[in-house]
């Protein structure tokens, strides 16, 4: 929501160039900043009545757009709230937007998603079920496997303990016989 009407915005400014008032009087009499109605004043030069009309929706501007503004903003000698009032844009939008082509380039432009990314899709119990089940099942698979593992390397140890047995005879030191 705005904080002044359209209405008003012109009635200001038709005061301002019928009755030549100075912006600091209408400042007096309406309790708006000279700062603001000078901008009114300009915005009107620059576009006409159609500058006043409120923007009921969120607008998205493409890249090759932010691109051509700040090509214009650094060609022409106009600061930015000039090119802003040119544009119907805010000064402040210019400069990000700027600072991010220098920064980042053409890619810092492009439009892009907004917010939390979306969350999971809920799932019903049943769904949920079958996934544990999955799971514990998927865990069993797993345990008989490292089992199945060790239980062929115990009798890989026992074979290779056999064979030493029968080459070199018992670990036991026996007495020697003369």
């Amino acid at each position: 929501m705005t904080k002044y009407s359209p209405e008003f915005k012109a009635q200001v400014v038709v005061e301002y160039m019928t009755d030549g008032l100075s912006s600091y009087t209408l400042e007096k009499k309406y309790k708006v900043s000279a700062r603001q109605i000078r901008k009114w004043i300009q915005q009107y030069q620059l576009q006409g009545i159609k500058s006043f009309k409120q923007h009921h929706r969120k607008r998205i501007f493409s890249a090759k757009f932010k691109w051509h503004v700040i090509n214009y903003y650094q060609t022409h000698a106009e600061s930015f709230a000039q090119v802003a009032a040119k544009f119907d844009l805010l000064p402040s939008q210019i400069s990000i937007w700027r600072q991010a082509f220098i920064k980042y380039g053409y890619d810092a432009l492009k439009p892009h998603r907004k917010g939390r990314s979306q969350k999971v899709k809920k799932q019903t119990k049943k769904q949920k079920q079958k996934l544990v089940e999955k799971k514990e099942i998927e865990q069993l698979r797993e345990e008989l496997a490292r089992t199945k593992q060790e239980l062929y390397n115990t009798k890989m140890d026992r074979d290779i303990l056999k064979k030493s047995l029968a080459l070199f005879g018992p670990s036991k030191p026996g007495k020697k016989r003369k």
